[in-house]
C-alpha cells in the first residue's frame, strides 16, 4: 500500500510542476504530458491535489482545465 501512496504522490508533484510551467491545462492533455497512462493514478493525483487545495477547475467547452488554484477557498470548484 505504501508503494501506491508513493506513485500517487510522485504524480501529484508532475501535475503540480507541469502546472505551474503551463499555467493550466485540460486533464486529458495534462496526462498525456506528465505521461501517465494508468487513469486511476492519474485521477487520484488530481484528488490529492485537490484536497490539499491546489487546484481550481473550469469547463471550456467540452474539456475540463485544471489551474493552480491561487487561494484554498477557489480550489475545485
Amino acid at each position: 500500500m505504501h508503494d501506491l501512496y508513493q506513485k500517487i504522490g510522485v504524480t501529484a508533484g508532475k501535475v503540480h510542476k507541469a502546472l505551474e510551467k503551463s499555467g493550466g491545462s485540460n486533464l486529458d492533455a495534462l496526462a498525456k504530458e506528465i505521461g501517465v497512462t494508468d487513469a486511476a493514478l492519474f485521477n487520484q493525483s488530481i484528488g490529492w491535489l485537490c484536497r490539499e487545495g491546489k487546484l481550481s477547475f473550469e469547463m471550456r467547452g467540452q474539456a475540463l482545465r485544471a489551474t493552480l488554484a491561487v487561494s484554498e477557498s477557489a480550489c475545485c470548484k
